[in-house]
């Protein structure tokens, strides 16, 4: 009964006793495949790997490379010092979802693509030394959400604008010819600002302009003129995402439209530009007979010529044959009054001693005077 109870009380014990070195085990699987000449990552290793060191060899981590490296997906550490990796492209570690070291000083990087990083979320150390870096594109940092320790010391660095945001416990920069101008003035501020560990502050300096040399990159003096530089651009970055968020807006609501306009049926667009015409010819009439139709109507009202009627026809004719003598006596008194105005207009008689005589002047007058 003792013996039970002695098993049953040390059963969960043992059981965590056999978790932890599962997990030892489980973390100390290790391939070192240094100094090999390797030009290729050996296919033949362990899926269960968990750190690898293929240091000193010949590898330049093409594309076969990185389709290797796929097949461990438990790695944890990878190192690759001292090979012949120039480029680090996209997409090369995206399976390495548990890799927390990654070590690739000594080489002959010099350039590394936005997404070589992609997948590395949990990466914690990321050694770039001694390699032949001359810019870096502060969007490659972006993936790496829990790096703690950053080395790019020995390389061709003059500048270096910081992703935001950006955590780091410490970095170490020493080795590259750094350009103490405006263009540095953005590191200079975050080193000061972050909680972050500059490595080998004294020996980290400015190597240009000359009057700064010497200077520590992290105390070295800027000009007013920086300071001012560096407000606008904080202005510029918050009005770009306002901006391309419009910008956006504007072009997802026109491809929208022109891929309903793709998918919409051929008779439908010909249906619609029918109705537009037929819309603006009925348009165009309406506006013409507005404008010519009071014309029209006036034309029309004023046009009173019309055939006589029968009626009025046989009134008139009647009228004639029953008063002849009506008629003759008309004729008599128009011709009456003819004669009558032609004495008055024609008053003036010619004498016998050719002088004419005026019947309007009063002859008792003339006797008078004589």
């Amino acid at each position: 009964m003792k013996i039970t109870c002695i098993m049953i009380l040390s059963w969960p014990f043992s059981m965590l006793l056999l978790a932890d070195k599962s997990q030892t085990s489980k973390t100390e699987v290790k391939y070192n495949f240094t100094e090999k000449n390797y030009s290729l990552i050996p296919v033949g290793i362990n899926n269960n790997v968990t750190i690898l060191d293929l240091s000193y060899n010949q590898i330049t981590l093409n594309i076969s490379d990185t389709k290797v490296l796929q097949m461990y997906s438990l790695l944890t550490e990878l190192y690759l010092n001292e090979n012949k990796v120039t480029v680090l492209h996209n997409n090369s570690f995206c399976n390495l979802s548990n890799l927390e070291i990654l070590n690739f000083c000594r080489n002959h990087i010099s350039i590394i693509q936005q997404g070589a990083f992609v997948g590395l979320s949990k990466l914690k150390q990321l050694f770039l030394c001694q390699n032949k870096i001359f810019q870096l594109n502060p969007d490659i940092f972006i993936p790496l959400s829990n790096l703690n320790v950053l080395s790019l010391q020995g390389n061709l660095i003059s500048s270096f604008d910081v992703p935001q945001p950006f955590y780091l416990e410490s970095i170490i920069l020493h080795g590259n010819p750094w350009n103490c101008t405006c263009s540095l003035f953005n590191l200079q501020n975050w080193l000061n600002a972050a909680n972050v560990i500059l490595e080998n502050e004294s020996i980290t300096t400015c190597s240009y302009p000359d009057v700064l040399k010497n200077y520590s990159i992290k105390t070295a003096p800027f000009t007013a003129d920086c300071h001012s530089k560096l407000i606008s651009r904080l202005n510029e970055d918050l009005y770009i995402p306002f901006r391309t968020i419009n910008t956006s807006t504007l072009n997802s609501s026109l491809n929208n439209l022109t891929r309903n306009s793709e998918h919409e049926p051929l008779g439908k667009s010909w249906a619609f530009l029918a109705g537009v015409i037929i819309t603006v010819l009925v348009t165009s009439l309406l506006i013409f007979l507005a404008i010519k139709g009071p014309v029209w109507y006036n034309s029309l009202l004023n046009y009173n010529h019309h055939r006589l009627e029968e009626h009025e026809t046989e009134t008139y004719e009647g009228g004639l044959t029953r008063n002849p003598s009506s008629l003759s006596q008309t004729a008599d008194t128009i011709s009456e009054d003819t004669t009558v105005i032609f004495d008055q207009l024609h008053s003036f008689v010619v004498d016998d001693d050719g002088f004419i005589e005026d019947k309007y002047i009063d002859t008792h007058e003339l006797c008078e005077e004589k």
